[in-house]
């Protein structure tokens, strides 16, 4: 694959050289993810991906993951550093988890402005687009979605149109597992892959 934006392709690289040497049954266990015929199996948002090792390479059938290096970054990222947890009825905002403060700057721009400046002013663009991700509609917000991101993770997209007075705005919530199982920077890009998907749909 040729790459020409470096800031993706440093990161991208440095963790090539580290799931090289991933002891694949650790992983599997400590993340409940599926080992065989040398490659790992996994779902992210909905889509079902094969991932081998030593040597990464992904492939599947449909899915922004496919042709997303932040998004190959956050897969190896999960296989390397991640681990499956209980499941969680809870939500949390973004804020209200582990180092929420240090990354709300980011977390902001990347996810909120992006979703609601994006999709706040298409709700029935955005409804058809997560239906077709298979998202789960929630009677929250002016719309509102489940996805399941990995595992037994969710996040919910909520979407509020604005008017006259007041710009579009939008929240994503976490299912309260997230703090034990991804750091605040994944959690950033889990966001941010889920915001990609939605728009790769509209």
């Amino acid at each position: 694959m040729q790459i020409e934006n470096h800031k993706e392709e440093v990161p991208f690289a440095h963790y090539c050289e580290r799931f090289a040497a991933l002891d694949p049954q650790e992983a599997a266990a400590r993340t409940g993810t599926p080992f065989e015929n040398g490659a790992f199996c996994l779902t992210l948002l909905g889509h079902p991906y094969r991932i081998t090792h030593p040597e990464f390479s992904i492939s599947g059938e449909g899915g922004t993951a496919l042709k997303s290096l932040p998004a190959q970054t956050f897969l190896m990222r999960w296989l390397l550093e991640g681990k499956q947890t209980a499941g969680s009825r809870d939500f949390l905002t973004f804020r209200e988890m582990p180092w929420g403060e240090l990354y709300i700057q980011p977390f902001t721009g990347r996810v909120l402005k992006r979703a609601a400046f994006s999709f706040g002013t298409r709700l029935e663009a955005f409804r058809a687009a997560c239906t077709a991700m298979g998202g789960l509609p929630l009677q929250a917000g002016d719309a509102g979605f489940e996805f399941t991101l990995l595992g037994n993770y969710r996040l919910r997209m909520l979407l509020w149109a604005g008017d006259d007075e007041f710009p579009p705005s939008a929240q994503l919530l976490y299912s309260a597992n997230f703090v034990d199982g991804f750091a605040a920077e994944d959690r950033v890009v889990a966001g941010d892959l889920l915001c990609n998907e939605i728009k790769a749909n509209l």
